[in-house]
């Protein structure tokens, strides 16, 4: 068995999900590593995706585990067999690997939900309007950061899975960069809106009351509902959140900002009525 040097979020999400059907089997490393035949370390390593593992392996952990969810296992039989290469696996040593993860997990997704105050989401982001937004971090970044952010940005906004953003009127109003790079952003996100995958609600700074607007977060829709994962803006990079109980609440938060934000057309008119203020 050889041990993986880094491990990709995708990679990290099967073990977590191993890991999860073992527990709920009431079983522990030792216990499941001699239904396979193996040493306790070696689940262990699978568990903590430092090593891979097998198709047959999944499918006989699962079996072993009492889980007769067909439709999960096959999902975590193709996590564990594709080795695809990703674009982003270019920037690897570049950027963060938390640029790295986000971008595997987008180009998985079903589906991806973004809820944005104080910024326009990145997918829908003009080159200057990201270059802006590079430049304000502190610690500032060097020219080659901030470039290479902005290149792994575009690659990323070549997407074709169902999208959909909400954006606070704050992040619309707050100016980023000069008016001329304002006034394209906004243009842009009037462009993009037009778009068959891609869906633009506006929330308005007058709505009363309505505070579960106040925090950031991308939804993105895994194979399966229980392989969503819900990712948050941290200190050091981005959190990512893939507990049951937690994606419910994720959930019912999205509909609860999605059901009070102006429909798509009406977000439209809003949006071109802020450009022509600029």
């Amino acid at each position: 068995m050889v041990k993986r040097r880094e491990t990709t979020a995708r990679q990290m999400r099967l073990a977590t999900e191993l890991r999860r059907l073992r527990e709920a089997a009431g079983l522990n490393s030792r216990q499941a590593a001699a239904l396979l035949g193996v040493g306790a370390a070696q689940i262990t390593h699978i568990e903590s995706a430092l090593a891979g593992v097998s198709e047959q392996r999944v499918r006989r952990l699962a079996s072993h585990y009492a889980c007769t969810d067909q439709e999960f296992v096959d999902a975590l039989v193709a996590m564990a067999t594709d080795r695809t290469r990703g674009w982003w696996e270019d920037y690897r040593g570049l950027l963060p690997t938390s640029f790295l993860d986000l971008s595997e997990l987008e180009h998985h997704a079903r589906f991806l939900r973004h809820v944005a105050i104080l910024y326009v989401p990145g997918l829908l982001q003009t080159e200057d309007y990201a270059r802006a937004v590079f430049e304000s971090r502190v610690p500032e970044l060097t020219g080659e950061e901030v470039e290479l952010r902005i290149q792994h940005r575009k690659a990323r906004q070549d997407f074709a899975v169902p999208y959909e953003a909400v954006i606070h009127e704050a992040a619309l109003r707050i100016r980023v960069g000069d008016r001329v790079t304002a006034r394209a952003q906004l243009t842009r996100l009037l462009e993009l809106s037009e778009a068959d995958h891609i869906t633009v609600r506006v929330i308005p700074m007058d709505l009363d009351g309505f505070a579960t607007a106040s925090s950031t977060m991308t939804y993105v829709g895994g194979p399966l509902s229980k392989l969503d994962t819900v990712v948050r803006d941290a200190p050091h990079g981005s959190l990512l959140i893939d507990a049951e109980a937690q994606l419910t609440t994720y959930r019912t938060r999205f509909h609860r900002v999605e059901a009070a934000s102006l429909a798509p057309d009406r977000s439209r008119d809003f949006i071109h009525n802020l450009t022509r203020e600029l």
